[in-house]
């Protein structure tokens, strides 16, 4: 685990580049997406650390940077599958409970509970908090819509997302736990920052170095949550 070194230590090296010809049966696209995964350091360094997908690093990266992992001991992961980020959870942290949702089936995880449902679903909240069996003090989203090819409604998909994983949130978050969300770029986040700024003592966005740089991906980090204004709602 990369969680002490110093910032930005975590950015695996490069190495030999892979060519990838292009199969009578692959698309010229699906070549060049073949190639960016064999050629990527990320997903090279996640299979040799036993990652299910370079998507860890991401977390690691947050967690190196805002510290919100050590002291969770009850987690909530929605949009779990593959389940790289609830591997993170546990191996930073092997005492933390871990509820993951994802309507696509993930493979058993130590410690963590997985429900295989659509987090939109009216059920979900309850049963992820009984599969929890407590309240959580950390909820990490990174649940994005799929992309349909233009980035306004992609945004807008991805954000709406977030926003409901913002209010399950801050209807069960234990004091002074933390939001970590997946929103993209794109300034149709203002509801949802302004929630977070009333729930939560700070509130920041990051861009860890595992996200690919033509991502419009951000993440939000909101840390200290308010139980009593939560309550007043």
């Amino acid at each position: 685990m990369s969680g002490n070194k110093k910032k930005g230590g975590s950015t695996p090296r490069g190495g030999l580049h892979v060519r990838v010809k292009t199969a009578k049966k692959r698309s010229i696209s699906s070549t060049r997406w073949l190639q960016r995964q064999l050629n990527d350091p990320y997903v090279r360094r996640a299979q040799a650390e036993g990652y299910r997908s370079r998507a860890a690093y991401k977390l690691i990266e947050l967690d190196e940077k805002f510290s919100f992992l050590k002291k969770a001991r009850a987690v909530v992961d929605l949009g779990i599958t593959p389940g790289g980020w609830s591997q993170v959870v546990r191996k930073t942290n092997p005492r933390a409970q871990v509820a993951g949702i994802d309507l696509l089936a993930c493979e058993p995880i130590d410690g963590v509970t997985i429900l295989e449902m659509d987090f939109m679903d009216d059920t979900a909240p309850d049963a992820l908090i009984e599969a929890l069996g407590t309240r959580p003090d950390l909820v990490l989203s990174d649940m994005a819509a799929n992309t349909v090819g233009h980035p306004q409604t992609d945004h807008l998909r991805t954000i709406a997302l977030a926003e409901t994983a913002a209010d399950f949130a801050v209807q069960n978050l234990q004091p002074g736990g933390s939001f970590v969300a997946k929103v993209f770029a794109g300034g149709a986040d203002r509801e949802l920052l302004t929630l977070l700024k009333r729930h939560f003592t700070t509130v920041k966005h990051a861009k860890p170095p595992a996200s690919r740089k033509g991502s419009p991906e951000l993440y939000v980090i909101a840390q200290g949550f308010k139980e009593a204004v939560a309550k007043g709602d």
